[in-house]
Order: structure tokens, then sequence, then C-alpha cells
């Protein structure tokens, strides 16, 4: 038994749709599992990991339309600017995950507005109100963890490029009639 590279392909017509599909999908996991680390992982993110989220968060939808006017065989020329419209989002979604570590790494100074603080959580309901002051998020140029070396702003860069990849190949590949 033998596989044919060929008929692993999309269907002429499809590759546009596909790649909208797989682009929705990612994204809306990516943004997915931050939120995940976040609530139930207990990683408190910064400011710099939230404004990483904004990208997937108009993405995953927009790519979803993508999708579905693909499906339904609207004009190839709105499905493939659809597509460039995802992938400038992730280019986006790029640079600020490149920012962010770079902050991390300390190559460069991070906002002014996102500095170190200590993270207390308050065990008595009469001083909540209290402790809403002087509770801050955690500084951007510290890393909340670290797998193979990379940070969570780290693995973002790597799925934004992969993501974007995605989405230029799909925009810029005509493999339907529709044009």
């Amino acid at each position: 038994m033998s596989l044919d590279i060929a008929s692993l392909r999309a269907p002429s017509g499809r590759t546009q749709t596909v790649a909208a599909i797989f682009l929705g999908l990612a994204m809306a996991a990516t943004v997915g599992g931050a939120l995940g680390f976040q609530h139930l992982g207990g990683f408190m993110p910064c400011k710099l990991c939230l404004e990483e989220r904004t990208p997937y968060y108009i993405g995953a939808p927009l790519m979803l339309i993508a999708a579905l006017a693909g499906g339904l065989k609207w004009p190839g020329w709105l499905v493939r600017g659809l597509l460039l419209a995802g992938a400038l989002l992730m280019t986006y979604g790029l640079a600020l995950a490149v920012f962010h570590a770079g902050v991390e790494w300390k190559f460069w100074a991070g906002p002014t507005d996102c500095s170190a603080a200590s993270m207390s959580i308050t065990t008595n309901a009469g001083n909540l109100l209290g402790d809403i002051n002087s509770i801050r998020p955690p500084a951007c140029d510290t890393a909340a963890g670290r797998f193979l070396g990379l940070s969570f702003a780290g693995w973002n860069a790597v799925a934004s490029l992969i993501l974007l990849s995605v989405g230029f190949y799909g925009a810029f590949t005509r493999s339907d009639k529709r044009s």
C-alpha cells in the first residue's frame, strides 16, 4: 500500500475553504488554550498577553465566515480577501508576540504601565474592597513559565507564524475558477 501525496490535497476550488476552516479552528484553539491556562491553570495574563489575544478574537470568527463563504461558493476574491485579512491579523499577532518575548528576555523595555507588582489574593471578604486597589496584574517582563525554552509569548510567535503562513498560502493560491 502506497501513499499518494496528490490525493491528500484539497480538491480543486477547495484550498481556500480548507485553509479558512483550519485557520478558524486553530485560532479558536490557540486563544482557547490561553484562556484555559488563565482560568484553569491559574496563570494571570499581563497587559501584553491580553493584547496578543486580540488578533485571535477577531480572526477566528472572520475565518469561519471565510469558510462559510467558500462552502457556499461565493466569489473566490471574497474568500481570498478574508484569508488575507486573517493572515494580516496573524502578522500583527506575530509582531506583538515577538515584542512581548523581547520584553521578557530584556532585549527592550516594555510598556511603562506594565510593571512588576506583588500578587496577593485576599481570603477575607470584609477586606475585598480594600484589596481591589492594591492588586496589580503580573509584569510584562517576567515570563509566567517556559516550556522547551519558550514562554507563552514565544509559543504565540510560533503559532502566529504558522497561521499567517497558512493564511497567505490560502489567500494567494488560485485553485479554482471562481476568480
